[in-house]
């Protein structure tokens, strides 16, 4: 049974500040990426194309996790914390919405075999 959890969290930026919003998740890398469990994570722009035109915000961080407990541990950090108390709720932060979604590769009835240890 495949344990990895995805996470997409996608960042509307306040008007004019999309680039400084773009910064401040990148500095969000590097200690992240040390966390035991973080597979890859990653702030990305969208960028056009006519092969993709969904609707989506413009910012968004691109996270794979060894599992949901180092997935749960990060959101739990002092750090993440803090960004979404400053950026994101407060009044004066830089995002006006966010949206933070978790997923599984995994079918919904899988019948993964269970291995002995």
């Amino acid at each position: 049974m495949s344990s990895t959890v995805y996470c997409i969290a996608q960042f509307l930026p306040k008007e004019g500040k999309e680039q400084e919003l773009f910064k401040v998740l990148q500095s969000l890398e590097p200690n992240t990426l040390r966390e035991d469990g973080c597979l890859q994570y990653r702030v990305t722009r969208h960028i056009p194309s006519l092969f993709a035109e969904g609707k989506t915000f413009p910012l968004a961080f691109n996270e794979q996790w060894a599992n949901m407990a180092a997935f749960e541990a990060h959101c739990q950090r002092k750090e993440i914390a803090a960004f979404f108390e400053q950026y994101c709720q407060a009044e004066d932060g830089l995002a006006a919405d966010w949206n933070v979604c978790i997923y599984t590769d995994e079918p919904e009835e899988f019948d993964a075999p269970i291995l002995e240890k």
